[in-house]
């Protein structure tokens, strides 16, 4: 039953005003039971930075083992000789933990460092939603289970990397009187998402923006 109200929650709050443009979502908008420590992370500019070797040659474990996925890997790697997989994993586990928070807080300014323009603006449309009901968040992300590529391909001059991510959130949402009214603070909501990150090739800028999410299948 705690499941049910926390996933209600999320539709109530973000799906219905962001689904054009970031997708479904489960969990993400329910609240933390407290505030999670702090992700040593690069915080000018957006979110991953990968300094690197060239592209795998053979899939490794952070990346799906299809000829599709290594090859658009390569493709990145081609025009971009400082990407490497491994290094994009790990900078996209802590971006996707950053900007978890900064919705979680209703943190506009750092969020539109971190995601595309058109998705900071759907955020700041639940976050205005969620200030004028009353409601915070005291969401903590427990746990990132797994953190995968799914997908690479190269559209033109932007590269798109699409990650799944399985984690374990725990959510709670309070009223204007710090009352709960959904969620527990001792239990954990499982979240599926996938999420897509991109950048230009020929920019300077070495940094990734989250430009799509949806719900995993």
């Amino acid at each position: 039953m705690t499941t049910v109200i926390v996933l209600a929650m999320v539709f109530v709050f973000v799906a219905l005003r962001l689904w054009s443009v970031l997708g479904r979502r489960t969990g993400h908008e329910q609240t933390l039971a407290k505030p999670l420590e702090r992700v040593p992370a690069a915080r000018a500019g957006v979110p991953v930075t990968l300094p690197g070797k060239d592209a795998p040659v053979v899939a490794g474990p952070e990346q799906a083992n299809t000829p599709a996925v290594t090859a658009g890997l390569r493709t990145i790697a081609a025009a971009d000789s400082k990407f490497d997989a491994a290094h994009f994993v790990e900078g996209a586990k802590g971006a996707y933990r950053m900007i978890l928070e900064a919705f979680w807080r209703g943190d506009e300014d750092e969020l539109r460092q971190l995601v595309d323009g058109e998705v900071a603006d759907a955020f700041a449309s639940a976050i205005a939603e969620r200030k004028a009901a009353g409601h915070t968040l005291e969401n903590r992300l427990v746990t990132v289970e797994n953190a995968q590529i799914e997908d690479a391909t190269v559209d033109g001059a932007t590269a798109h990397i699409k990650m799944r991510f399985d984690a374990d959130i725990a959510a709670v949402t309070r009223d204007a009187d710090g009352n709960v009214i959904a969620g527990s603070l001792d239990d954990a909501v499982p979240t599926h998402d996938v999420w897509t990150f991109s950048r230009a090739l020929r920019s300077p800028d070495p940094n990734w923006t989250l430009t799509e999410t949806d719900e995993a299948i």
